[in-house]
């Protein structure tokens, strides 16, 4: 890779820094244009993390306001509008804020880091401090903006007070920003501290949207449409642009176009299709996107070594504590039909609903449905019918999510069932093989499958080969090695129990119906040609037990083939 290429802006969200440290840019600019000529006083967009939320706030925040450089949008698209520039290009006082940090185990520290929030705009703003169109009683007021000890009220005052400050300075309407506006109120209801952070917020949003005679108009993100009764009380100038927009639709995320002049820029373009398998397939309004995050990190380990494999990195961003109730929920609730739906890639028809609270993201199944969909782990093909979407996974990474939270379920279901697993194990070791199919079809049936129409020979066998591993973790005294996850091309699973020197191997298959017998074979000629057993053997097991098993949805066949080495 030639040293003259662009840097990959792997978390970076000021757009300034992305131009003058030379970072690699995918032009939004046009969103600008957008929002001036589609007007909205108060303008809400709702997108999952990581899908460029922040660099676009930051991008507007250089484009209006005063003293900003204007030599940052020259190459880029909004550049081409050359009387709006003229009219709105650094002509805005602008108040910018993110809440995206607002993570607290109580209510009181999480009060603090949002005065810390506003302590810190203060000081941005410090210049109305000299200001000769302020008088000493508006620099004092001022002044309480910037002490750390401010009380409610002020707080709650806090972004309207900035407003007219700013616009008695200037004689100008503000702009104001605020990002990842929901966060602090998911905080607040996970750590159960949810009506004092709805109180404060609802009052600060009051202030600074309804009855702010100085806003010229307001743009937030968010990951949810919080309820407009929970927090948007009376504001009936809020426009709502979420997922399901077709306006703004491809200004979060990157469309197809623009992965494949990332690529070829950077002479990845033979990795197209794996970075369309594993990150395109989100669908905001009518456009298909990628996500930001996944296709960066990608390309950046791609560079490094042209070998890597992708891997989960939006997933390791967060907690994905919704997939995780929503896996919670399958028996309870009648969904596991439909998971195994969503898992093999087809679509699941359900009624969604756009506003909700925080309080109450898991009360209903309908809720969790919505939840998982306007948080980017479901999106939709096809055409919706009013409220009803027929929703998918998107692709593989957030298909990974799930078989990993489903697995996470089996390890936890084989510590509640002992009984059940201890039989299973006896008659592994023992070599009853119809008593292993039994029990295995018996586990299979009450668990999510996967089945044919997306997912791939070898995903579905590493289905089973993980719930195999599962179940096996339950015997904590035998010595259980996947070989299959070290990549070394012998025994899917094998095992060994040292004080009655047994040893056992056994090679998982994915096969239709009709050959799970012949599949059987196959796999216990594959041992034996390949010398599987040969560890073993080493190992001073006496006694050898080859399992030869097919799979196919919920039922499995196995066979044994046994060696006495004494």
């Amino acid at each position: 890779m030639s040293d003259v290429r662009k840097k990959l802006p792997i978390g970076i969200e000021n757009f300034e820094e992305i131009f003058k440290e030379g970072f690699y840019y995918i032009d939004k600019t046009d969103m600008i244009k957008d929002l001036l000529n589609n007007w909205g006083k108060v303008n809400l967009f709702t997108r999952p993390r990581r899908f460029g939320k922040s660099l676009n706030m930051s991008m507007l925040k250089n484009f209006f306001e005063i003293g900003s450089d204007p030599s940052l949008f020259e190459d880029l698209k909004i550049a081409e509008e050359t009387a709006l520039c003229q009219e709105y290009m650094g002509r805005f006082p602008v108040i910018s804020i993110s809440l995206k940090g607002i993570g607290a185990g109580n209510y009181q520290t999480a009060r603090n880091l949002i005065v810390k929030i506003i302590n810190e705009e203060a000081r941005r703003l410090q210049f109305l401090m000299d200001s000769r169109n302020l008088s000493i009683k508006d620099k004092e007021l001022f002044g309480l903006l910037m002490e750390k000890d401010m009380t409610d009220e002020t707080l709650m005052f806090s972004l309207r007070e900035f407003s007219e400050l700013l616009y008695k300075h200037y004689g100008k309407k503000v702009i104001i920003l605020i990002d990842e506006y929901d966060v602090p109120l998911a905080k607040a209801n996970e750590q159960g501290y949810y009506d004092e952070m709805i109180f404060l917020i609802r009052n600060m949003f009051e202030q600074a949207l309804k009855t702010n005679e100085y806003l010229y108009f307001a743009v937030l993100t968010g990951c949810l449409r919080v309820a407009k009764e929970s927090i948007f009380t009376g504001l009936n100038n809020l426009k709502v642009l979420s997922v399901t927009s077709v306006r703004f639709d491809e200004y979060f995320g990157f469309t197809d176009d623009e992965v494949q002049e990332m690529l070829t820029y950077y002479g990845l373009s033979e990795k197209y299709q794996t970075v369309k398998d594993w990150y395109d397939g989100y669908r905001f309004g009518s456009v298909e996107v990628y996500c930001p995050w996944d296709v960066i990190n990608y390309c950046d380990d791609l560079l490094d070594n042209p070998e890597a494999e992708p891997k989960n990195y939006w997933s390791n961003t967060s907690s994905n504590d919704v997939v995780r109730h929503f896996i919670e929920t399958l028996d309870a609730r009648g969904t596991k039909r439909e998971m195994e739906a969503l898992i093999a890639g087809e679509p699941v028809t359900k009624e969604i609903h756009e506003e909700l609270t925080y309080n109450n993201l898991y009360d209903s199944m309908e809720n969790i449905w919505s939840v998982l969909f306007m948080t980017g782990y479901l999106t939709y093909r096809g055409n919706p019918r009013g409220s009803s979407y027929p929703l998918v996974i998107p692709n593989m990474e957030i298909r990974n999510i799930y078989r990993d939270q489903i697995m996470e379920m089996f390890v936890k279901n084989v510590a509640g069932d002992g009984a059940y697993f201890r039989s299973f194990c006896d008659a592994l070791k023992s070599g009853d093989a119809p008593e292993v199919e039994k029990l295995f079809s018996g586990y299979l049936r009450r668990t999510v499958s996967i089945r044919d129409t997306f997912v791939r020979k070898p995903t579905k066998e590493n289905f089973y080969h993980g719930i195999l591993l599962g179940i096996l973790g339950y015997k904590t005294d035998w010595y259980v090695r996947s070989n299959r996850e070290s990549g070394d091309g012998f025994s899917d699973i094998s095992i060994e129990i040292e004080d009655e020197g047994i040893g056992i191997i056994i090679e998982v298959k994915y096969a239709e119906k009709s050959r799970m017998e012949a599949v059987c074979r196959e796999a216990l000629r594959q041992m034996e040609s390949t010398g599987y057993a040969e560890q073993l053997r080493e190992d001073d097991c006496n006694t050898i037990l080859k399992y030869g098993i097919a799979c196919w949805k919920k039922q499995c066949r196995v066979m044994v083939e046994t060696e006495k080495t004494e």
